[in-house]
């Protein structure tokens, strides 16, 4: 499972980390039934402090998507939703395009224009 965090994302680093592990799921990395490495090696391989990594952890187990069974570790109860991965790839999206100084509007307009070139390309949406 290949986690990585953005130095230059300004959300606290357990939101960050909880992303990173819910995209991990997501993606079919990790799959419902298997267990997560333990929160001191998740914390090394995204270079963070293991309670960051933790709190993380209580935060997907509060959503549903991961159950803590002592001796047993952590495990992934069930894959988010897809529509709650594309939201948050969204998220990313305008997060970093704040960082180059656009507005969501400018990326709601780049949305529209793709989606209208789709159009004219195929006669329908791509």
């Amino acid at each position: 499972m290949l986690l990585s965090l953005d130095l230059h994302d300004d959300r606290p680093l357990h939101e960050q980390a909880a992303d990173a592990i819910r995209r991990a799921i997501a993606a079919g990395e990790v799959a419902p039934g298997d267990r997560l490495p333990p929160a001191r090696d998740l914390a090394v391989a995204m270079q963070i402090n293991a309670n960051t990594v933790l709190r993380a952890l209580r935060e997907l187990r509060a959503e549903g998507l991961l159950e803590f069974r002592r001796g047993r570790g952590v495990t992934v109860l069930r894959r988010p939703d897809p529509g709650a991965a594309l939201r948050q790839k969204l998220r990313d999206l305008l997060a970093e395009a704040g960082r180059h100084g656009f507005e969501p509007d400018d990326v709601v307009a780049w949305v529209r224009a793709e989606t209208q070139q789709g159009r004219d390309d195929h006669g329908r949406a791509r």
